[in-house]
């Protein structure tokens, strides 16, 4: 396994915090999570084990399958009638798209003597590229582990060219990791009030007693590896509660584009997110803004689209055009309710219920589930009715951005919750049909998980390959998570429903460096990105210390999360060594390291452990501990019976 561990000193939250930050001269906060301490190591995965991988062999294909079991004991071997034959014997695992971050191959043959075979990686079953090559005969006797430095790799192949020296495989791994387009950030919308606030850059500063203020959220956030950022945008901002204007305009479309142009400056990608609404819209709220509530439907579509690409101008004109722009917010109930939410049954938010006279006059994009699977023709009619206004409105915005902003990519933000993936599916059936008929359809396809809400890591894995299945000529997002790192009140970890990682700075990392994995062990490259919502406001990855100077946010060791997961060697960390009882353990003296970024395979010295004198006097298998700059390697002998 490539280790990569990065630790954070703990900054609160403990006797010895407190001795320091008195020794600093610094009074002592209350009782927090504090910084904490996170080991993170780049995200790897083998994919071999994964049920959407299948495996195939050209004799004893029912046998195929004992290759990725886990169980060393267990083989597929060609059939005995094969042996006998000229023909090459092979074993291929089909991993069911292609990987751009899939760099390593562990083979461990079934038996430890002498065979002649390659490993090979193919994009398309057609073209092969030999990424180790045994066919003399005494190399790789008994497994191999291969680096693989290119992209696209869909099928790897163990083939024996000479079937009567041909074992067998035990077990083969292929180790995926993240791949270099795997674009990692936030929402940060709240950027836009945290403007004149400091942020630690590093704390490390204030414990010598250092003045540092530190610099913009946006600053430690690049730092840490996040690479795009997405701001969303209100109408009209206004109180959720009382439906007044807010001043200032936190979150609207002139103060935005000041926070736009901080994002861009600092070379990070920008998303837009409009929620077509004054305040939240989420899956249990879509109010339409007030500008636009009175306005009959054509002339509300015909707003969706002059909003949309106006302000989409404003962006390009100030040199901040988003690489990805999403019409809608969480819209798996619609967007932009009007007199449908009578049937619908919301109440929120409170204006909207309060003025119902004004925002529920006129039609608008709420969807009737409940008339979904109806037998009741009326309540069918309207049920379909709903889903053709929904289309309308979305279209309307989705040309918007095609014509506006053509560079910009364009998203559909929904949900799966918890158990409702057949909802999910109906919601992209009747919604992608429609949009492809009028010639507007998506790029993206954007999924929130939050897994209180939306299930366990698992249930957001085959959801996402459900939908990657189901509708093949759409990218994938994870437009939202979060987990947080401390509970309230303080001191219960326990993990929040649906997820096995603890509330602390190390189940905070855990939890979202999952997320990633999930993502980008999709097939066929197909997620584009992750996000994490408001990470220095709600679920924060931000903690608070008081220094002499006030309080001051300082980053929780698991924000390096996003720059930590990724890998930058790849090492060839185990190895196979046969040889005969009595006889010297030859053990390489260098093995190889990939770096991805680059795509270049050098060559590293291992220090080994000692071999015991009598390691080899008796048939057995036993490993030899080493060392190298990149990382431990294990080298696993089998020792045979003498000749």
């Amino acid at each position: 396994m490539t280790q990569s561990t990065h630790r954070r000193r703990a900054l609160a939250g403990s006797a010895a915090l407190a001795v320091a930050l008195t020794t600093a001269g610094l009074a002592v906060g209350p009782p927090a999570a504090g910084y904490g301490e996170a080991v993170i190591e780049p995200v790897e995965t083998d994919l071999a084990g994964k049920d959407w991988v299948t495996t195939h062999a050209t004799s004893n294909d029912a046998a195929a399958g004992r290759a990725v079991d886990g169980d060393e004991s267990t083989a597929w071997t060609p059939s005995a009638s094969t042996r006998k034959g000229k023909k090459d014997q092979a074993l291929t695992l089909d991993l069911g798209g292609a990987y751009d971050g899939l760099h390593k191959i562990e083979v461990v043959l079934a038996e430890a003597t002498p065979a002649r075979y390659v490993v090979e990686t193919s994009a398309d079953h057609r073209r092969w590229t030999t990424v180790a090559d045994h066919r003399d005969g005494r190399s790789g006797a008994a497994g191999v582990t291969a680096l693989v430095d290119r992209d696209g790799t869909r099928y790897v192949r163990v083939r024996f060219t000479d079937a009567g020296r041909a074992p067998g495989v035990a077990e083969i791994h292929a180790y995926n990791y993240l791949r270099d387009d795997l674009r990692l950030g936030a929402d940060l919308s709240y950027a836009d009030q945290e403007r004149d606030q400091p942020y630690y850059l590093d704390a490390e500063a204030a414990l010598a007693g250092e003045p540092d203020p530190g610099p913009h959220l946006l600053d430690v956030v690049q730092d840490r590896g996040m690479e795009h950022l997405r701001l969303r945008i209100w109408n009209d901002p206004r109180d959720e509660t009382t439906g007044v204007e807010t001043d200032p305009a936190y979150q609207g479309p002139e103060r935005s584009l000041t926070v736009a142009r901080e994002i861009v400056d600092r070379d990070m990608s920008l998303g837009i997110d409009f929620h077509y609404a004054d305040s939240w819209a989420d899956p249990s709220k879509q109010p339409k803004p007030r500008a636009w509530a009175e306005l009959p439907f054509d002339e509300l579509t015909a707003q969706v689209h002059d909003f949309t690409a106006d302000y989409l101008t404003r962006l390009k004109e100030q040199g901040t055009t988003p690489a990805k722009v999403a019409v809608g917010n969480e819209v798996i109930n619609g967007f932009l309710y009007g007199s449908e939410a009578r049937i619908i049954g919301t109440t929120a938010p409170q204006y909207f219920t309060d003025e119902a006279d004004v925002y529920q006059s006129q039609p608008g994009g709420g969807l009737l589930w409940d008339y979904w699977r109806s037998d009741d023709p009326a309540e069918q009619r309207l049920y379909t009715e709903q889903w053709d206004r929904f289309a309308t409105l979305m279209a309307s915005g989705i040309e918007a951005v095609r014509e506006s902003s053509p560079e910009s990519e364009v998203e559909i933000h929904a949900i799966v919750d918890t158990g409702r993936l057949d909802k999910t599916m109906e919601f992209w059936t009747q919604l992608l049909t429609r949009l492809e008929a009028a010639d507007a359809a998506p790029d993206v396809l954007a999924l929130s998980y939050y897994p209180e809400w939306h299930g366990s890591p698992e249930e957001l894995e085959h959801n996402l390959h459900t939908i990657a299945d189901a509708f093949p000529r759409y990218a994938l997002d994870v437009a939202e998570t979060a987990y947080p790192a401390e509970s309230w009140p303080p001191g219960d970890p326990t993990p929040l429903p649906n997820s096995p990682f603890p509330v602390t700075v190390q189940g905070q990392a855990d939890a979202i460096q999952r997320v990633f994995q999930v993502a980008n062990d999709v097939p066929g490259n197909r997620v584009q990105g992750v996000l994490v919502w408001e990470p220095a406001n709600w679920q924060p990855m931000f903690t608070w210390v008081e220094t002499g100077s006030g309080w001051f946010p300082e980053a929780n060791a698991s924000l390096d999360v996003f720059r930590e997961s990724d890998v930058t060697h790849v090492l060839q960390d185990d190895v196979r060594v046969v040889t005969r009882v009595d006889d010297d353990v030859r053990l390489p003296r260098t093995v190889d390291v990939l770096s991805p970024g680059d795509r270049r395979t050098a060559r590293t010295a291992v220090v080994w452990q000692a071999v015991p004198d009598d390691a080899t006097a008796a048939p057995g298998t036993f490993t030899v501990a080493g060392t190298t700059e990149y990382g431990p390697v294990t080298a696993t002998v089998h020792v045979l019976p003498g000749r």
